[in-house]
């Protein structure tokens, strides 16, 4: 029994590795084999409750070790979400150590009449290709109800799908490149069948050793071939999509890391709006001084040259203090302090300028703007052009507990709970955005659309898939993962949202306040599209957690790729999980 706790505790804790800080992905093919042998060896009419509890503990493990960033809010949060979250993983070791076990007393049964008849005319032995057989159709349901259960984990009340094994794919963008077939979910779907089919393999070479067993392993052949598919798929994705012709656009993102005790920031103002005034225009003047540099250079050697100066300035989530206030009839009004700071950056250029705000329903009383009693207030990504002609997006999903709290009116004690973990007053609850028409924007020329995401809506594929439309299109997102301060969080939060990029055939350009400033494009990578280099801020120690500025270039492909994820969203994986469910039951029950 201790080994078995051991085995389970091992698979866990080496899942949590797959991830920020340690990003092991290499793992990812080994983790669950000490849970699958375990699950396996359960017998007894109680072995389907023994698989839940295991899968819950392994679970458990897991997301204690790869959320403990959720410590720096609130350490009762953390508990609470990693206990939760290891129910999925409980669910997959019921059906493991039941339905999906291989290893159950009837995979010892006799020879089977037809089988015996074969073997009597033609002299073979059927039953190593059946356990060939058996043994992938075991493989495959316990994958595909695992990628299922990953799925069910990232809807089930507004959802936290947060770290499938799939994620241990970014940064391997060749193996990451199948996640626009069935989406992050279905990339769990290789290493789950690799681990069954390798597990049932050596058993049977054990068995084959002490004579009790005919060999043959046609089951590990057809993974073997599997692996090198899904290779040679990445290899051509990446092929076909990397070099697409498109519009350039070159964004200068900004991040001022301001410390914060949960949603409390800890800068007054007047230092939230002078910090992000200087650091833009500290940038702007560097670009300057180094364009200057260079065409006195290309005026002595000649030749053509293009200049670095940013198309677009991008601020992250609830930026500057001072809200939008937005009137029925679309016009629109924010503080004076707001106009301060947007307008001596905007002196300096036609920029546009992107940034998260908070935007409040308005009224007008008399000749002024004021805002609505028992208005709404909505977390927006706001974009303003070079006439301050403005553009918002509200966001859609809200983050529970942050954003909103369940029954809150019905259970006052809930916003009591919410102040003391937050360190913040509960001000009333966010509204949900409504709209799903992408943002517009001419770039190079071209009429782009963009699909905007604030916060962690970029882990939220089923969502940003909804904004795809035909034509070049980019991924925007604002975010702050300051709640957090310097964890692991923002990092996972980046491994995961780059999948979108994958998924959906679309560059993106995110900005964070502490949190992971990046360009990504339509590959998933960050490399720059001339140099190759890393298009991420980081400082010298290789820390994302930093102050500064940083220019990306980014390519928007006129006819950007499609993929199947686009056409079926979830379904597939939806299907793949039902399937599984349902061969599982058909190979278990015999």
């Amino acid at each position: 029994m201790l080994f078995k706790w051991l085995a389970v505790l091992v698979a866990g804790a080496a899942m949590a590795l797959l991830v920020p800080p340690f990003d092991f992905g290499g793992l990812v093919w080994l983790v669950m084999l000490p849970l699958m042998a375990t699950l396996w060896t359960l017998k007894g009419k109680r072995a389907g409750w023994k698989g839940f509890g295991y899968g819950w503990l392994a679970g458990s493990a897991c997301f204690l070790i790869t959320f403990h960033w959720l410590t720096e809010v609130t350490g009762v949060g953390w508990v609470v979400v990693a206990l939760y979250l290891a129910l999925y993983p409980a669910l997959w070791g019921m059906f493991a150590a039941t339905w999906g076990n291989p290893w159950r007393e009837q995979e010892n049964r006799s020879e089977s009449g037809i089988e015996k008849r074969m073997r009597e005319r033609t002299g073979s032995d059927l039953r190593p290709l059946r356990d060939s057989m058996r043994s992938m159709g075991f493989a495959f349901a316990l994958a595909g109800f695992w990628c299922g259960t990953e799925w069910l984990r990232g809807w089930v009340f507004t959802g936290f799908g947060w770290n499938t094994l799939g994620v241990a794919f970014h940064r391997t963008p060749v193996l990451a490149q199948s996640a626009d077939l069935l989406g992050i979910c279905g990339l769990s779907f290789l290493p789950v069948f690799f681990q069954a089919v390798l597990l049932q393999v050596a058993r049977r070479l054990f068995l084959q050793a002490r004579g009790e067993r005919r060999g043959l392993r046609i089951d590990f052949g057809v993974t073997a071939v599997l692996l090198a598919l899904a290779f040679c798929y990445g290899v051509w994705r990446i092929d076909q999509i990397g070099g697409r012709d498109g519009a350039r656009l070159k964004v200068l993102l900004v991040q001022l890391n301001i410390p914060q005790e949960a949603a409390r920031r800890l800068w007054t103002p007047e230092e939230i709006h002078m910090g992000y005034e200087d650091e833009t225009l500290k940038a702007l003047k560097r670009i300057e001084e180094a364009d200057a540099a260079r065409i006195d250079e290309e005026m002595v050697e000649g030749g053509a040259l293009e200049l670095s100066t940013p198309d677009w300035i991008m601020w992250p989530e609830s930026a500057l203090v001072g809200r939008i206030l937005r009137i029925e009839d679309g016009s629109w009004g924010t503080w004076g302090e707001n106009l301060e700071t947007m307008g001596r950056v905007m002196d300096e250029g036609e920029f546009t300028l992107v940034m998260g705000l908070n935007e409040v329903e308005g009224e007008v009383m008399g000749e002024q703007m004021v805002e609505k009693a028992g208005g709404r207030i909505w977390n927006s990504l706001v974009m303003f052009d070079p006439e301050l002609e403005m553009q918002t997006f509200r966001k859609r999903h809200l983050v529970i507990f942050g954003e909103y709290i369940p029954l809150v009116e019905q259970v006052p004690l809930l916003q009591k709970i919410y102040e003391q973990q937050s360190g913040a007053q509960y001000g009333g609850a966010y509204s949900r955005g409504e709209s799903l028409e992408p943002l517009k924007a001419e770039i190079d020329g071209r009429d782009v659309g963009l699909i905007p995401s604030v916060c962690f809506e970029d882990t939220v594929p089923r969502l940003m898939r909804k904004f795809v439309r035909g034509g070049p299109q980019l991924i925007l997102n604002v975010t702050n993962d300051g709640w957090f301060k310097d964890s692991p969080g923002a990092a996972q939060h980046f491994a995961n949202a780059r999948f979108r990029s994958i998924e959906l055939r679309r560059p993106m350009v995110r900005c964070a306040n502490t949190g992971v400033s990046a360009a990504v494009d339509a590959i998933g990578t960050t490399a720059h599209p001339g140099t190759g280099e890393p298009q991420e801020l980081r400082d010298e120690s290789g820390n994302h957690i930093t102050r500064g500025s940083l220019l990306v270039d980014v390519v928007i492909p006129d006819q950007p790729g499609w993929s199947l994820y686009m056409l079926i969203g979830d379904w597939g994986v939806i299907g793949l999980g039902v399937l599984g469910l349902g061969v599982g039951w058909r190979l278990g029950s015999r």
